[in-house]
């Protein structure tokens, strides 16, 4: 099997260096070419494409997400975003994710070197797994319609700090989800009406990203979605998405569940773990609960699906065919956790069925 043929597109010399040493010292991965933009980068393409491109945003001539979104709509290629962690970047980086990135990698603008050398782990894994993902399925998606603003007396009066009885549901979806997830929960969601079960969402993505990942998709659903924060009760029409950096628990109070946002060690290398969300949901909801998992690298949440079947749930993976990444869902089936694979365009209404048990 030949190597992964790697560019690298960033303006800064010294990460182009760091990079193409990192990358070239891991089995099966070669950097053909590394350049100071996006013009340069289609120059050099013309000659030889590469496999994967390590991609930055924030570049002179052309800006890295124009450049990802002109490669999805004409040449998908798989994409490993390597972007500065600022609000800023949060922002951007979650329109890269929404054009069609694979995986983004975090930078700080302080000890850069020092950083990606502790991160090549994390950054050899993203190409590998880049290399093997379908890009195609995240390339030249409709965009969703439009959604009247949510405007009601919200609008003047400030929000009630307990919402009434008729408000909730005993019913709970728990999804999670990785690589290629961003789209992929773009468009579960969007496909919701505002009537649907409470939601709670962990999506494997830095901290400070799912704030604005949560408003994004916000903007562009019939349900709400937002940031998940301590005590938030879980309501129909409405969407929990962990924070970055934080995981989140499932719990019950007499009729009503809410999350719990809590700090503690990586979960099969993650925070926030589908595993931790999976298996506080089993114990709290029970057969009360549907368990999604979709598209993603590695094996997380495989384990809480199966406790969460065992506990009662009904449980649904991403199939393969639809799937940017068939690893997560794959190790859940693999271990039995599974009840059914359904396609990406199914799963909506799986979550709907959810109302009527």
């Amino acid at each position: 099997m030949s190597d992964i043929k790697v560019m690298i597109v960033d303006d800064s010399a010294v990460v182009r260096q760091v990079l193409s040493g990192l990358l070239n010292a891991a089995a099966g991965i070669t950097v053909t070419h590394a350049v100071a933009n996006p013009l340069l980068a289609m120059e050099r393409m013309k000659v030889q494409w590469p496999d994967v491109i390590v991609l930055d945003v924030e570049m002179p001539k052309m800006d890295g997400i124009t450049f990802l979104r002109k490669l999805m709509t004409e040449h998908p290629t798989p994409v490993v975003i390597c972007s500065t962690l600022t609000e800023k970047g949060a922002q951007t980086s979650v329109e890269a994710l929404t054009a069609g990135a694979v995986a983004i990698i975090t930078k700080p603008r302080l000890d850069l070197k020092q950083f990606l050398h502790d991160s090549a782990d994390e950054l050899v894994s993203a190409v590998r797994a880049a290399a093997g993902a379908h890009v195609g399925k995240l390339a030249n998606r409709p965009a969703p319609p439009p959604v009247t603003a949510k405007l009601n007396a919200d609008a003047v009066l400030p929000p009630m700090e307990v919402r009434p009885m008729t408000a909730t549901t005993e019913r709970v979806v728990a999804i999670g989800t990785s690589t290629g997830g961003t789209q992929a929960l773009e468009e579960v969601l969007t496909s919701l009406p505002r009537v649907s079960p409470g939601i709670v969402v962990v999506q494997h993505m830095p901290e400070k990203f799912t704030a604005a990942f949560a408003a994004r998709l916000d903007s562009v659903c019939e349900v709400r979605v937002k940031e998940a924060a301590n005590n938030d009760r879980v309501l129909q029409g409405q969407v929990l998405i962990a924070p970055g950096g934080k995981h989140m628990l499932l719990r019950r109070t007499g009729a009503q569940y809410f999350v719990e946002v809590v700090d503690g060690p990586l979960v099969n290398r993650h925070r926030p773990s589908v595993d931790v969300l999976f298996r506080s949901t089993a114990r709290a909801a029970g057969a009360n609960a549907l368990g999604v998992i979709m598209t993603g690298m590695g094996d997380d949440g495989a384990a809480g699906m199966l406790e969460m079947l065992k506990a009662g749930a009904r449980t649904v993976a991403q199939d393969e065919a639809s799937c940017v990444v068939y690893g997560m869902p794959k190790e859940a089936v693999k271990r039995g956790g599974v009840e059914k694979s359904v396609p990406l365009s199914a799963i909506y209404r799986e979550i709907l069925q959810q109302l009527q048990y």
